[in-house]
């Protein structure tokens, strides 16, 4: 007959197995800790100074008041009730993992393919826009950049056609004179569009050094002239100048920041900074039809890392109200990107009145194209000459 185990023995062994938790516990963070750093060692140079940039961005201020209100119930009084019960754990799992409780989302943020639109909020929403159809920056793989090779064009008789069909028109009063108010410029200079690259079916390889976003600069500056705004349209290839210096294709805005910071240098008279781009989303997210014609779909992008954001933001949205009350579909909204994956500011730290415009997609024509870079134009013009009859100019 097997003796009875003794009541003592069993607190032991419970005594034994709640020592051992602690120590898996400690242990499977130190793991989760060095995979962390073992992973973002394979990152860039520069991710670990991008973590510790952002980080703090994560914390609210609540938090510090909770920590200095635990010493001193002074601090406790500026909090309301619910931030008085902030959830340290929940704070210290998003700081460790980047995971948001309260946000479903970034549990596959970082995993799925194309899910870095986690980094976008939608400020405003435009026509049908939604965060499964939000603006998509993609880049060409660095082996087509390197290789320097391009598609044969197709329709450029169609393009020159457009090209001569467009009215020269005298300036109206009231006018900016001499003055460059407007500084339109490509930080993704060779974006093209698929119906005019030959054999060309993947989107992150509609490239062009010919026929690309550059071609709707002519368009709008003709447009905004029109109505008495002083246009520069700046065409510097920043693909080659990034060829020159090694950099990768990530580093666009970079390479477009050197030039902008020039052009500001020099004309002082430069109150308006405009970045386009088109959209890698396809044909049914990016046209409408209005009054019978198709048209590109716009989409306002504002960088949330910088100085800059609640001013560039609120031009957006004016825009954006112009936009939809004189073309009913034709703005997809005003989308704010920051995070330590997107770049966050798109160089509109540089001045208070700086946007990203996306202008359609891969799949539209130069008709479409063309038809929104005036209207878009036509919209800025209304703001612009609003707000200098409220300035008193």
């Amino acid at each position: 007959m097997k003796p009875l185990r003794k009541k003592t023995d069993v607190y032991i062994l419970n005594a034994n197995v709640m020592n051992i938790l602690p120590v898996f516990f400690m242990l499977f963070i130190v793991i989760f800790i060095l995979v962390i750093a073992v992973s973002a060692v394979k990152q860039e140079i520069d991710m670990g100074a991008t973590i510790l940039k952002e980080s703090p961005s994560e914390i609210e201020g609540s938090f510090f008041y909770s920590l200095l209100g635990s010493e001193n119930h002074y601090f406790l009084s500026a909090l309301s009730e619910e931030q008085k019960d902030l959830d340290i754990s929940q704070l210290f799992i998003k700081l460790a993992t980047n995971i948001n409780l309260d946000d479903p989302r970034s549990l596959l943020g970082r995993e799925l393919p194309a899910f870095s639109l986690y980094d976008s909020e939608i400020l405003v929403a435009g026509d049908g826009t939604n965060y499964t159809n939000l603006p998509l920056e993609s880049a060409p793989p660095q082996p087509f950049i390197e290789a320097g090779k391009e598609a044969a064009l197709q329709r450029t008789d169609e393009i020159k056609r457009l090209e001569e069909k467009e009215k020269k028109q005298t300036a109206a009063a009231p006018t900016t004179g001499d003055k460059k108010i407007v500084y339109l410029y490509f930080s993704h200079n060779r974006e093209s569009f698929l119906p005019y690259l030959k054999g060309v079916k993947d989107p992150n390889l509609a490239q062009h050094s010919k026929i690309n976003i550059t071609n709707l600069g002519d368009v709008m500056k003709e447009e905004l002239e029109m109505k008495g705004i002083g246009t520069t349209v700046e065409k510097k290839d920043i693909q080659n100048l990034l060829n020159k210096k090694g950099w990768s294709y990530t580093q666009s805005y970079q390479g477009s920041r050197e030039v902008v910071a020039a052009a500001m240098s020099d004309n002082r008279d430069l109150s308006y900074f405009i970045d386009i781009h088109r959209d890698s989303q396809r044909r049914k997210n990016t046209t409408t039809t209005i009054d019978g014609k198709d048209y590109a779909k716009i989409a306002f992008v504002i960088g949330g890392n910088n100085k800059n954001f609640e001013k560039n933001q609120q031009l957006a949205e004016e825009l954006h109200g112009i936009l939809k009350n004189k073309y009913k579909s034709l703005s997809r909204g005003v989308i704010l990107k920051k995070g330590a994956y997107t770049n966050g500011k798109f160089n509109q730290d540089l001045s208070e009145n700086s946007i990203l415009v996306e202008i359609g997609g891969v799949d539209n024509t130069f008709a479409e194209l063309n038809r929104t870079s005036k209207a878009l134009a036509d919209a800025f013009s209304e703001y612009y000459w609003k707000a200098e009859s409220v300035n008193g100019n």
